[in-house]
This record gives structure tokens, C-alpha cells and sequence, in this order.
């Protein structure tokens, strides 16, 4: 059927951040007639959604084919920061231009076949017999799919009324970033961030969260923060601070940024919930990218699984769609529920606990962790990195154990 003539498409995809666009790329490039909505303005593309620090590392960049041109800095070191102690690791990776990258994924698209329409912002989906058939946007326009896609990240506007997302307030981060030049990046007395991502563990920073330094080639990096405001936030926190005010004492106080200026035009916003998903589909619809969530609950990294989400929807409908007869039911959808387990985000759980013992920790017991991880071989530290449970038992301590209890009931709650 002509997608043209009749406004319908085999998929629907609402929102063009990496999920989405990875989503619509890979359906285009298997033959089917996709369409993206995205509520910004084309020509300003992605001047509200350039959110993300870019920090990714190389199975992200082969596996999606993602070129050179749209990295700002290629690295060679991870560097994790306790407020007295530093642990550096090889683990090389790539720190891109956000704004260009999600460019790229628009462009590749369209090249495959994909069809985009910027300022179309979706409102709600379109039901019938009380399942989505397509979605409705702008003032009572619609456009219909036999799957429909959430990739609209924490505004979840598909699966929020679709009962499918049950994203939660209080597992909310929120963050703020600069772009900066004349950065001292081998102070004395800290890890030298040449070629270096660096996040740092500190509640006088970041209460309840992290801040990072991201090396873009130079003097120059990306200076960010975030945190959630949940328990471990309300008991480190200052009274009146806000995101911005933290970022700006760190500005004022850290030898490295003290010289350091804010690249004109260069700040960026965003968040995302670091939690379990809910529902991940229903019948003929999926929800990918930070609609779910799939940010990596322990580093941080969202990227690749927002990728990889992306591309596991559209396995999936492919999967519905070779079939005799079309079947975009909830059951053969729920495919895409078992890959996201088993590839988007594998331990999630263990994971997610991890990230919750580390942020509700003290500041004292994060330079302990620290200590622990430069003690640890590296093969013991990829299979921490991955969830293993042998693995990550050596960075526990018999007195995390009143922490570690509650925080397993929150994770049951």
C-alpha cells in the first residue's frame, strides 16, 4: 500500500533521537515504508535535544557503522575520581558531537529510505477497538502504522497513555553541561584527562550523582553534572543549591576549570530515569531509548543501548512482518521485551542495585572504592563492569550490609 496516498505506514516512529532514528534506519534499509515524527524544527535539529555528553566507546561506533567525522575526541582512558583518590583505566572510547551524530542518524536514514517530518510534535495515540493504530499529532492530524515506535524519552507521550511506561519522579536524573576551553587537564595531584573520560564520585559536587570531565581534543572538554533527587540527594544536599549552583562552585573551586571558559552557545540540559522499565511493548507497539529506560544505570552511558534498543524494534517488527500473515500482536512483540533483557540491557537488575549502593554511599567509602577497583585485575573489572555477581562482591565490605539490605527492599518496592 502506497504510504503516500493513504498516510499509512508499515512503522511509526515518534521521536528522532538515537533510538528512533536507529529504529527507522534499519527498518528502511530492510525494504519497509517508515516515517519519523519529530516535534523540533529541522533547520534548528537538534537545538533542544543536544543533551547528551557523547561518551561512547568502540563496539558502539562499529556496530552502527557511525563515521569518524562526528567525533569530537577519540580516547584512550577511563578515569573514575573519589574526592582523595583516582583510579585510571585503558579503555578506549570516543566522545562525539552529539549535534552532529544525531544528524548523521537523520541523514542515513533518509539516504535508506526513511521518511522524516520535523515540528510534529505527537500528542497521543490513535486507538481503535482500544489499540494503537497510529498516532495523532499537531491539531487532530494523524498518521497510521501497523507498529508504532516510542523513542519520545522521558516525555514517554505513547506509552505513558498506553499503560505501557511506568517511569517514576523519583528515579528522575537531571543534568547541566559545559563545553570549556583552557582546561587544565594534568593539574597536580589529579589523574592527567589527556584523551580521557573522567567521571567523579563526590556528594559535595554532585549529591546523590556524579560530575565528569570528557576530553574533546586540547584545552577543551565537556564539564557536566547530575544527580537524582531521591534520599541520598536530600541528605547531602546543600539548602538552596541548585544543579547550576553546583556546577558553578565546582567551576570555581576545582584547579583544573578555575581558568577554564564556557564555550559561547555550548550548554546543554537533559535527563533520564535510572530505573527497571515496565512494559517495554503491547500490541502493535514498541518503546525504545530513555521512553524506557535503557541508559546504563551503573556508568551512565546511554548511547549504546539506546542504539541497540533501536535496533532490536526493528528485528522485531521485521520478525511480524515476514510472517504469512502480518502479526503485530502483543505476544509475537514481546520478542523485542526478551532482547532488550538479553541485549539492550543484560543485569539490569544487579546493575541497577550496584548504582544504588554507589550513589547512596559516603564520601569516605567511595575513596575506599576506589582503592578497591586499583587492587582489582582486569579481568575481574570487565566482568564487574557486566554485572558479575563473583566479581562485584570483591567491591562489597561487611559494613555495606545495612546499606546493601535496603537497598534491595527498594528494588522489590
Amino acid at each position: 500500500m502506497s504510504a503516500s496516498a493513504s498516510d499509512h505506514y508499515d512503522v511509526v516512529v515518534a521521536g528522532a533521537g538515537p533510538a528512533g532514528a536507529q529504529c527507522a534506519r534499519d527498518v528502511a534499509r530492510r525494504g519497509y515504508d517508515v516515517v519519523v515524527l519529530e516535534a523540533e524544527r529541522e533547520a534548528e535539529f537538534p537545538r533542544q535535544s543536544n543533551k547528551s555528553t557523547g561518551g561512547t566507546f568502540p563496539a558502539m561506533l562499529s556496530g552502527f557503522g557511525i563515521p569518524d567525522d562526528v567525533v569530537m575526541n577519540f580516547t584512550d582512558n577511563v578515569v573514575l575520581e573519589a574526592p582523595n583518590e583516582y583510579f585510571v583505566q585503558y579503555q578506549p572510547g570516543a566522545v562525539l558531537d552529539f549535534a552532529a551524530f544525531k544528524r548523521f542518524l537523520v541523514r542515513d536514514g533518509r539516504d535508506a529510505g526513511a521518511e522524516y517530518r520535523f515540528e510534529t510534535r505527537v500528542s497521543k495515540p490513535l486507538l481503535e477497538d482500544g489499540e494503537i493504530i497510529g498516532v495523532q499529532y499537531g491539531g487532530g492530524n494523524a498518521v497510521r502504522g501497523d507498529i508504532v515506535v516510542d523513542a519520545t524519552g522521558p516525555a514517554a507521550a505513547l506509552a505513558k497513555k498506553l499503560g505501557v511506561s511506568a517511569l517514576e519522579r523519583g528515579n528522575q536524573a537531571i543534568a547541566v553541561e559545559y563545553e570549556m576551553e583552557g582546561v587544565e587537564l594534568a593539574a597536580d595531584g589529579y589523574a592527567d584527562l589527556t584523551d580521557a573520560m573522567m567521571l567523579r564520585l563526590d556528594h559535595d559536587i554532585a549529591p546523590g550523582g556524579y560530575s565528569w570531565i570528557f576530553h574533546t581534543g586540547d584545552d577543551t572538554a565537556k564539564v557536566g553534572l547530575c544527580y537524582i533527587q531521591n534520599e541520598a540527594y536530600e541528605r547531602h544536599a546543600s539548602p538552596g543549591m541548585r544543579i547550576d549552583d553546583y556546577l558553578e562552585r565546582w567551576l570555581d573551586t576545582d584547579p583544573r576549570l578555575t581558568n577554564a571558559e564556557h564555550i559561547d552557545g555550548k550548554q546543554h540540559r537533559g535527563s533520564a530515569h535510572i530505573q527497571l522499565p515496565g512494559g517495554l511493548s503491547t500490541d502493535n507497539f514498541m518503546a525504545v531509548g530513555d521512553t524506557v529506560p535503557t541508559v546504563d544505570p551503573l556508568w551512565g552511558e546511554g548511547i549504546h543501548g539506546c542504539m541497540e534498543s533501536g535496533r532490536a524494534a526493528a528485528i522485531t517488527a521485521d520478525h511480524c512482518f515476514i510472517a504469512s500473515e502480518r502479526d503485530t500482536s502483543a505476544e509475537t512483540l514481546s520478542r523485542y521485551d526478551e532482547s532488550w533483557h538479553t541485549r539492550v540491557a543484560p543485569q539490569a537488575r544487579t546493575r541497577l542495585l550496584t548504582s544504588r549502593l554507589l550513589y547512596h554511599a559516603s564520601n569516605e567509602r567511595y575513596d575506599t572504592f576506589v582503592r578497591d577497583l586499583r587492587r582489582m585485575d582486569s579481568e575481574a573489572l570487565q566482568k564487574a563492569d557486566k554485572g558479575n555477581l563473583r566479581a562485584l562482591s570483591k567491591l562489597f565490605h561487611v559494613s555495606d550490609g545495612p546499606l546493601l539490605a535496603r537497598m534491595l527492599r527498594t528494588l522489590r518496592a
